[in-house]
């Protein structure tokens, strides 16, 4: 099919058509996409930065804050070690090497006992070769808690998520304070505390990975790549003379 507009012949092809407008939909979605994430981004920031200017709390406190509004939350206390219970978060690679985010359960140690229970990331320790042995880890009885409080724990799951052979540490998949919750004898509040300082383990949890100018950058990628995509099929669908016809 031709069109005449602008002083051009347009020669259309419904089939290189129908793929050029599944590419510009589909770089317009990655485009907008990507901006969606930087002004994600730009809300997570502001409001660990709003919780940074309240300053930290210690679990009775935490547990009062309406839990829609916990996220980012700055924590400090003195914790008792809820033993021997100690869980290592598979998969987690930190500078090129597998290993286990350590997860332990403590509770206020100025607070009664079996009051709520708070889980607490302690940072990354590398995985034996083998695949069936776990790493001996040493968990202090009582340890300040010094961290920021995340409510989004969960991450893709395959299979099983808590290898339970009974025996201490227990590897698991995913973070769920509903299934860890079983273990204990106490109520446990719903998130994790990523320890920021005085851990044996190593420290490498950031709130935000890749800051909001970056996704930007990539959204405005995509969307220069849409309108290439545009300006190349206008190209080749142009035309001075008719088509068939040659001067």
């Amino acid at each position: 099919m031709t069109i005449i507009a602008f002083n051009r012949y347009w020669v259309v092809r419904w089939p290189w058509m129908l793929v050029n407008v599944l590419v510009l939909a589909l770089l317009l979605g990655l485009s907008f996409w990507q901006w969606q994430r930087a002004a994600e981004k730009n809300k997570t920031l502001a409001r660990i930065a709003n919780w940074q200017q309240q300053g930290p709390v210690d679990i009775a406190r935490l547990s009062i804050i309406n839990a829609t509004a916990r996220d980012g939350v700055q924590v400090n206390f003195v914790g008792r070690w809820l033993a021997p219970m100690v869980w290592l978060v598979d998969n987690k690679m930190v500078n090129g090497r597998i290993g286990y985010d350590v997860l332990i359960a403590v509770e206020d140690l100025s607070s009664p006992q079996h009051s709520a229970a708070l889980l607490v990331n302690f940072g990354w320790v590398a995985a034996p070769l083998q695949r069936d042995l776990l790493p001996a880890v040493d968990v202090p009885a009582e340890l300040r808690i010094e961290g920021i409080f995340r409510t989004r724990t969960k991450g893709f799951l395959l299979g099983t998520n808590i290898e339970n052979n009974g025996v201490w540490p227990m590897r698991i998949q995913q973070v769920d304070a509903v299934s860890l919750s079983a273990f204990l004898n106490q109520p446990l509040i719903s998130g994790v505390v990523y320890q920021e300082k005085n851990s044996p383990f190593l420290i490498h949890y950031r709130p935000v990975i890749l800051p909001p100018e970056r996704h930007k950058a990539y959204a405005l990628q995509w969307l220069l790549l849409a309108v290439a995509v545009v300006v190349i099929a206008l190209l080749a669908s142009a035309r001075k003379h008719p088509p068939g016809v040659e001067l």
